[in-house]
C-alpha cells in the first residue's frame, strides 16, 4: 500500500488541482544496469499531450501490487527495452544478441496479467507489443537477421509499412501505408489467438496487432510525435478509450 500511494499521490494531486477528471495512464519502466527505474520523457509527454494524466508504474515484485496499481488506473502503457527470456515462450536463447532482464520480465508480467483482466485500454509499445503477445500465447522471433533471411535492419532506421483496413492506424491516417521509426531486433513470430495483426513491414514483420482491449505497435509513436502530430491523434483516441472505459 505505502508504493501505492508513493506511485499515484503526484498525479493525483495534479488530477484534483488542474485537470479533474482527466484519464489516469500508467506507464512500465525500463531499469538501468544498476537496478533503478527510468523511462523516456517521451512517453509521459505523448500522454500529456493527448489530455491524460501519466502514472510512472516501478518495478513491481508481486500480483497484488500489480492488481492494487491497476485497480486506481483507467489504461495502461506498456514501454519499450530489452529482449525477453525465451523461456516464456518455451525455447532456449538463440545467440548472444538476446539481452535479457528477468527482473523486468517478472514485473512486467504481473503488470500485463493483471491489465488484461482488468479490461481496461492496453496500448503496448515494442518491447510491450512483444510482451502482451507471449503473455497471451504467442512467440517471437529472438534475433530478425539470423531467423529472417533477406529481412531488413530494423534497427535505427525508418521505413514504410502497409496497414490493413479498418484498423486503428488506417482509421487515423486514411492511407495503406505510412513510414514508422524501427529500434528492435526482435518482433512478434506466433500471433496470440485473439490479436488480429494490423500492420506489417514490407519483409513480412508483424507491426501492430490491435484486438477490442490491445492496441500493440512494435514501432515507437511516442517518439514520432515530437515531429508529427498525427501521431498526438493516435495517443488522444488512446486516452479517449481510457476516459470511455472510466465513465462506466
Amino acid at each position: 500500500m505505502k508504493l501505492l500511494i508513493r506511485l499515484l499521490f503526484p498525479a493525483l494531486l495534479l488530477l484534483s488541482c488542474s485537470r479533474s477528471g482527466a484519464p489516469l495512464i500508467g506507464i512500465s519502466t525500463a531499469r538501468l544496469a544498476s537496478g533503478s527505474d527510468c523511462l523516456s520523457p517521451n512517453y509521459s509527454s505523448a500522454i500529456l499531450r493527448a489530455g491524460g494524466i501519466p502514472v510512472i508504474i516501478p518495478t513491481l515484485s508481486s500480483a497484488e501490487e500489480a492488481l492494487a496499481i491497476v485497480e486506481k488506473l483507467d489504461g495502461i502503457v506498456f514501454s519499450g527495452g530489452p529482449d525477453i527470456d525465451p523461456a516464456w515462450y518455451g525455447e532456449p536463447v538463440l545467440n548472444e544478441t538476446v539481452q535479457i532482464d528477468s527482473v523486468r520480465d517478472r514485473s512486467d508480467s504481473l503488470l500485463v496479467l493483471a491489465a488484461l483482466a482488468s479490461g481496461k485500454p492496453i496500448l503496448a509499445i515494442c518491447r510491450g507489443e512483444q510482451i502482451v503477445n507471449v503473455l497471451l500465447g504467442g512467440s517471437l522471433y529472438q534475433d530478425i537477421p539470423s531467423q529472417i533471411e533477406g529481412a531488413n535492419t530494423h534497427r535505427g532506421v525508418f521505413h514504410k509499412i502497409g496497414l490493413e483496413k479498418e484498423s486503428i492506424l488506417y482509421r487515423l491516417f486514411q492511407v495503406d501505408s505510412i513510414e514508422v521509426n524501427s529500434r528492435h531486433h526482435q518482433s512478434v513470430k506466433d500471433v496470440a489467438s485473439g490479436l488480429r495483426v494490423t500492420a506489417w513491414s514490407p519483409d513480412g514483420i508483424v507491426e501492430a496487432y490491435e484486438n477490442d482491449q490491445v492496441w500493440g505497435v512494435q514501432f515507437h509513436p511516442e517518439s514520432i510525435q515530437k515531429e508529427d502530430t498525427a501521431w498526438v491523434a493516435f495517443f488522444r483516441q488512446f486516452v479517449r478509450k481510457a476516459a470511455a472505459r472510466k465513465a462506466r
